[in-house]
């Protein structure tokens, strides 16, 4: 019998085996469960009730993966979490997969203990970010959520890897001030020695991410000889 205190996980899997798998693990740790062969009775499902998390397959019958999670991020919600869990792992599904708006990206075969261990996790920091509120940091369209480590542009989430979001957080807190690329690389890899480009290539990619033209940037700026400054200007509601 469904617990309403328990968090509700949909399971979006159409091989029977794996599903009743995931879905045991998660009943021993006092995890709802509700499980769908395709993607179509789980959008018929969600007029009903949302989920706290849900897992997804990619290869599914009719109705893709790919297809439901950017139907679910932009008619039903931004904020729960999805957890993809699929047999393809090359690179470009994982970033496609992120891109669309997936958590977590899970490659068969698949621990169960450390997928539950997953979930648990990842629905322990959605209920902080709803008892706490999510602290955010806003430039213009753009917005950084500081406790989902996620940033967005007006309701889309855009893609970025971990040293990405935390370069670009760097910067954000830190805007107006001009910033050795040595300081930086010291605050975001927490290393004092190290290959320091890195700090050059990771601003190139981010520029391509959230800049118009990434040749002249408005956000990310460099002064030459000295460092890179983030925008003052563009944060929003910034102290004069």
């Amino acid at each position: 019998m469904p617990n309403d205190k328990n968090p509700l996980v949909y399971v979006i899997e159409d091989e029977a085996d794996i599903s009743k798998l995931i879905c045991l693990y998660l009943s021993k740790s006092d995890i709802d469960t509700k499980p769908f062969t395709n993607a179509e009775e789980a959008l018929a499902s969600l007029k009903e009730k949302l989920p706290d998390l849900i897992i997804l397959d990619l290869n599914l019958p009719c109705m893709s993966g790919f297809d439901f999670l950017e139907h679910f991020r932009k008619e039903y919600s931004q904020s729960v979490p999805v957890v993809i869990v699929s047999a393809r792992d090359d690179d470009n599904d994982i970033i496609q997969g992120l891109g669309f708006g997936a958590d977590e990206f899970v490659t068969k075969p698949f621990s169960p203990g450390v997928l539950v261990a997953r979930i648990k996790a990842n629905l322990r920091r959605q209920a902080l970010i709803h008892s706490q509120g999510e602290d955010s940091i806003s430039f213009d369209d753009y917005t950084l959520l500081l406790n989902s480590c996620v940033l967005k542009k007006g309701p889309n989430k855009i893609p970025l890897s971990t040293k990405e979001y935390e370069v670009l957080e760097f910067l954000v807190k830190h805007a107006g001030e001009v910033l050795l690329p040595e300081k930086i690389y010291n605050a975001v890899w927490k290393v004092q020695y190290g290959d320091i480009t890195a700090v050059a290539v990771y601003i190139q990619r981010l520029r391509k991410k959230i800049e118009k033209d990434p040749a002249k940037a408005e956000y990310i700026k460099t002064e030459f000889g000295k460092g890179y400054v983030f925008s003052k200007e563009a944060i929003n509601n910034h102290d004069d």
